[in-house]
This record gives structure tokens, sequence and C-alpha cells, in this order.
């Protein structure tokens, strides 16, 4: 729920460089001596098959956005499927919400004691712990809340080749978009520092319509309601 200026130049090139470092085995090879690499699971969707999927936009937003707030062209479009809307950004860190050893005001110079979706007892959301996604705020841009999702929607985020399924959680300015909580940015192997880390660009973030889940802080009904939609949106 803040306007966050680009990390510097080398904290960038950190996070990139964190990025490649923690690919998964899969993409380094096998140390099993097997000539081929083992098949991948029938049942998990891949970041090659999403983006397949988000190639061409159809634009629903009346223009686009900047992906941060010293941007000098608004320049991303939100595009929509009948299934979902995605937008194709970087990542700045949200660490707002409950106040946690690695959100608080001496980590993040940003930090808000509050997220504009709250929990199922009523309290803001773990930033440091629950992977969310930060839409920007209705306008006349684009209004999230005319596309079939809120807060609880359950979102797919691409990063390189990785795919981790959470929920939008929170709100940001107007004119920006390309953020994501603490956890999700660890989860997807970007620096989650909200300070320095974040990703300059290559991050897909893909919101499924109507697809609310309760509570809202529940990782494991993100994971699994996420899981079954991307199959349905790749068509199997």
């Amino acid at each position: 729920m803040r306007t966050r200026m680009l990390a510097l130049t080398s904290a960038a090139c950190g996070a990139a460089l964190l990025g490649a470092a923690a690919l998964p085995a899969s993409a380094s090879g096998s140390s099993s001596g097997s000539a081929q690499e083992p098949e991948a699971d029938a049942g998990v969707v891949t970041a090659a098959e999403l983006l397949a999927e988000v190639r061409a936009c159809s634009r629903i937003s009346k223009g686009g956005y900047r992906t941060d707030s010293g941007s000098a062209k608004a320049t991303v479009p939100v595009c929509g499927t009948r299934e979902a809307v995605f937008w194709k950004a970087d990542m700045d860190i949200d660490c707002d919400g409950r106040k946690t050893r690695a959100c608080n005001r001496k980590t993040d110079p940003y930090f808000l004691p509050e997220t504009a979706f709250q929990s199922s007892r009523g309290e803001p959301l773990d930033s440091a712990a629950l992977p969310h996604v930060v839409v920007p705020g209705p306008s006349k841009v684009w209004d999230y809340r005319k596309s079939g999702v809120t807060g609880g929607s359950v979102v797919a985020v691409v990063y390189r080749d990785r795919v981790r399924y959470g929920v939008i959680g929170d709100t940001g300015p107007t004119g920006i978009i390309g953020e994501a909580s603490y956890a999700m940015a660890k989860t997807l192997g970007i620096d989650p520092d909200p300070s320095t880390g974040g990703a300059e660009s290559g991050v897909t973030y893909i919101a499924f319509k109507n697809s609310r889940i309760s509570p809202i802080e529940s990782r494991a009904r993100a994971q699994s309601r996420g899981a079954a939609l991307a199959r349905e949106f790749v068509g199997r």
C-alpha cells in the first residue's frame, strides 16, 4: 500500500544472481547419472505452459501502469481472458501488514502495519509468511473489482521456470503495478528484502476470476486451488 522507488542497480543485479542460483535442481541436470531428466509430474503445470497461454494480450485496462514511482512511462497493461486477468511487470516487495522480524519499520522504511484485506481473525495479513500479490487500487485505468477478482482471489506468479500460487492480499498506488509479498518473492527465489530486493522484470502475474478462497491466509488452499485452476487454464 505504498509507492516504492526503483531498487539500486547493484541490488537488482544481486537479485538476478540470487534468482539464477536458486533454480531448482532439475534445471541444472540430474545427479543420478541418467541421460534423461525424470518426467515431469503430469499434474503439475509448468511455467512454460502458463506463459504460452498469456503470450497475447487482450487489454482490459484503459491505458497502462508504471512499474515504479520513478518510471517515466506507463507501459504495462492489464490483459484478460475468460478465466483470468494478467500482467507482466517487475516485482517490488510488499512487507506491509503484521509486524514481524522480517517486516517492520527498521527493515522497510515504507512499512505500514495494515493490508487492504484482512485475515479471518480481522487482522492485517502477514507478508513475511503469506505469499500474496498487490493489485493497483481502483481507478479509471482499471478497477480489479469489475474483473472478477478481489481479496483472497487465487493467483499464479511465474518467474523464470518457477510457478508459485498465492492470493490477492493488498492494494497499492493507483498508477503502479508489479508488487508481491516478502513470502511470495522468497518462494520464487527472488531477494525478498523490502529495501533492496525484488526483480526488475520478467514476472508474470495471473489472477483467476471468481476464485476467492477462505480463509485468505490458508497457503494450503491457495496452493491446491491454484494448481487446479492452472490445469484448467492450460486445457488439461
